[in-house]
């Protein structure tokens, strides 16, 4: 089963999901605003794909930080900090492909989706 990690009213997380249906995609989805950010998942994603790929800098929450608060994020653990206290800040969606080579991905990419859903195995 696939998990995909978001906001719900995320233009990007809209399309991902609509993109999911449209192929027939069984998935569960995690809203950061209602259900929270799961720490022990933040840290495993930390690490992979990295707190890069994790850290949305072209969103308007982004933006909206002062820049003392933006250039303190330097690191694992400064981007963890600031992605627990502002989950809008993590880039969207996050997508636990489960199954063979389980891995997961950060943002909505169709071409590199398909080549993922061919390796998860649906039926759950």
């Amino acid at each position: 089963m696939i998990t995909l990690f978001g906001i719900s009213n995320c233009d990007t997380v809209k399309r991902a999901r609509a993109w999911l249906a449209q192929e027939g995609v069984a998935y569960r989805f995690h809203d950061f605003k209602k259900d929270g950010v799961p720490e022990v998942l933040l840290d495993q994603w930390l690490d992979d794909p990295g707190w890069e790929a994790l850290v949305n800098r072209r969103g308007t929450t982004w933006r909206r930080l002062d820049d003392a608060a933006r250039t303190a994020v330097i690191d694992t653990a400064s981007a963890k900090a600031v992605l627990l206290a502002s989950p809008s800040l993590i880039k969207r969606p996050v997508v636990a492909w489960e199954g063979k080579g389980s891995t997961t991905t950060v943002g909505f990419n169709a071409g590199q989706w398909q080549h993922k859903v061919a390796t998860v195995d649906n039926t759950k």
